[in-house]
């Protein structure tokens, strides 16, 4: 029986722990800039990245994993002896579904041993439906079941995030719904939602500070007495806010598990520096 291993892309953002316990792969997103190319938390971690930009005059720009090297990556696996599931970040936000779908294309014999699953998210959000594959790859079941697990947890899972600005989100093409707070008066700090895979406005708050309570509200009328609870943390280096909101919402929701993860370089150039968000799984 073949045994089953999960491949997912860098912007969910696992920590590094996790990945190693559950033997999950990351494929690397793209980062470019200027003429430099960089693998998405590979080649370029959160710390340089914000320094980078901080006093760039040029904005990198992303682009999706290959088909190229999803098809390496899915070799390599099914050489090893597993079936492979590969979950990928929300295909409204990006081609890598697309290109796991090519992957899987150029293989016609494996057909049978991989699964594609569109993930309609990202970051820990993401992380969290990954994990649930995993951890159900690990406990041994079989490629089927650990692929419906992982189209099912979507349903059980969510993220809201405040950004310092939309001024990213618009230049990446990626603010969805939100689109018509564009142009709104500087202090005013957008709470945000991603919903079926886009990124929506929920509404407008005054400061940081309250958009941040603001997204504990909202966690916490989403879970609404569900359990057991996943909570983790997103954030593009506003690291001590983080740490601050998980702790309130972790003292009202009391997770069985508690995740303090930031976002990739490639999440970060969309969403841009400051933004914190919260990650959530309920009744799963």
């Amino acid at each position: 029986m073949s045994k089953v291993a999960v491949v997912t892309d860098s912007t969910a953002y696992i920590p590094d722990e996790l990945l190693k316990q559950y033997n999950i792969t990351v494929a690397p997103q793209i980062l470019i800039w200027g003429d430099e190319t960089f693998q998405d938390g590979v080649d370029i971690q959160p710390n340089e990245f914000y320094r980078r930009l901080s006093t760039a005059k040029v904005m990198p720009t992303t682009s999706q994993v290959s088909p190229a090297t999803l098809k390496t990556i899915f070799e390599k696996l099914l050489e090893d002896g597993y079936d492979v599931l590969g979950i990928f970040i929300s295909s409204k936000l990006s081609g890598t579904i697309s290109s796991a779908e090519q992957a899987l294309d150029m293989l016609p014999k494996a057909k049978d041993k991989i699964a594609i699953v569109d993930s309609n998210s990202t970051a820990m959000a993401m992380g969290f439906i990954v994990l649930t594959a995993a951890r159900a790859a690990k406990a041994g079941e079989k490629l089927a079941k650990c692929a419906k697990l992982a189209e099912e947890a979507y349903a059980h899972t969510g993220v809201f995030f405040a950004v310092d600005t939309l001024e990213f989100l618009r230049r990446g093409g990626r603010i969805g719904g939100a689109q018509a707070l564009l142009g709104t008066a500087l202090n005013i700090k957008p709470v945000l939602e991603l919903r079926d895979g886009r990124v929506e406005s929920i509404e407008k708050v005054r400061t940081k500070s309250k958009a941040l309570d603001r997204i504990v509200e909202l966690v916490v009328e989403k879970v609404a007495g569900r359990t057991p609870v996943r909570l983790a943390t997103l954030h593009a280096n506003a690291e001590a806010e983080a740490r601050t909101t998980l702790e309130k919402i972790s003292a009202q929701l009391h997770p069985i598990e508690s995740i303090f993860a930031g976002v990739s370089p490639v999440i970060g150039t969309h969403a841009g520096p400051g933004t914190v968000g919260l990650a959530y799984m309920a009744g799963m």
